[in-house]
């Protein structure tokens, strides 16, 4: 049995998710039986190939490695989310994308798809890649999953509204290919998702764009006319709200009904979230519930103890 978990943020929670693998390998007895980090997913902004969530910042050459080496010594992937799909063939040359594409290119690491002529090149120019097909496809019938389950893919991201339809999961194909974002904020059925993603696709090349030659000055979507359609009022859904929603997975789903049925991919989503609420997202899904209290606390303490996070407790 495996339960294996697909973490976010290389970048904008690098120093959270080395803390949580640290706790996971000391007590692993707080955690649910067969779980495991199967990547932490992101990307080193400004890269233009990003997508899924607009990723701001910068990274030198020397951080790069420096996390690259730090998750692969630990035996964990990193899997970069090169999802853009407003990329045009112009973008394939961004010598960012393509110097991350390089440094981490040891067979051991991967990369998340959506755009066709990007997922050429990278077949082509870093074949060692393991490559992951993702949700932002928008493939929402169980013909068009099963379909993409044939193909040549590591792993299919499933599109979260046939999470819990059962009645199309149970006939799949390769069921140990698919991938659930068992977290997802979004509306159920929303008609704007591909829109959306697309949009975010274009506000992340603004932001690269602008990086590139101003990095010194703020960068402001709104102003540089990349922000259109970004103001979704889901994005501001709480993790008690997203828990009500018809495309959210239970943890106690994953075991009794997904790995049964021969599913052991999980994703869960927060590259944007902030800190409290991935201690809590993890320990939900990875914790034992009689634990939880006890796996909560060591995590936060682990995080104080490694300045992820300061505590002052008093006198």
């Amino acid at each position: 049995m495996r339960a294996r978990f697909h973490l976010p943020g290389i970048t904008s929670h690098f120093r959270f998710n080395l803390v949580f693998a640290e706790v996971l390998k000391q007590y692993p007895q707080y955690f649910r039986d067969g779980v495991e980090i199967a990547s932490v997913y992101g990307t080193f902004p400004p890269c233009i190939w990003n997508g899924g969530r607009t990723q701001e910042g910068l990274c030198d050459k020397r951080f790069i490695k420096a996390a690259i080496n730090a998750f692969n010594e630990r035996g964990i992937p990193l899997r970069f989310t090169f999802t853009n799909p407003a990329l045009e063939k112009k973008h394939l040359s961004d010598k960012l994308c393509n110097t991350v594409m390089a440094l981490a290119n040891n067979g051991f690491n991967e990369v998340i798809v959506v755009s066709p002529i990007l997922e050429d090149y990278i077949r082509k120019t870093y074949p060692n890649y393991k490559i992951t097909s993702s949700t932002c496809k928008r493939l929402d019938s169980g013909e068009a999953l099963a379909a993409e389950l044939e193909k040549d893919y590591h792993i299919v991201v499933v599109d979260y509204d046939l999470n819990n339809k059962f009645d199309i999961l149970e006939k799949l194909p390769n069921k140990d290919k698919c991938e659930f974002l068992v977290n997802s904020n979004c509306r159920p059925a929303c008609p704007d998702r591909a829109q959306h993603y697309y949009n975010v696709g274009l506000q992340q090349i603004g932001y690269s764009n602008h990086m590139r030659k101003y990095p010194d000055r703020p960068y402001d979507p709104i102003v540089f006319g990349d922000g259109k359609n970004q103001n979704c009022p889901f994005f501001t859904r709480n993790i008690f709200d997203i828990r009500e929603l018809s495309t959210n997975i239970r943890p106690d789903d994953i075991w009794s009904k997904y790995i049964p049925l021969g599913f052991e991919q999980f994703k869960i989503e927060g590259r944007t979230a902030g800190l409290f609420n991935l201690i809590e997202t993890y320990i939900y899904y990875m914790a034992r519930p009689e634990f939880a209290d006890k796996a909560r606390y060591t995590l936060i303490d682990f995080c104080a103890a490694n300045e992820v996070i300061t505590i002052n407790e008093g006198v």
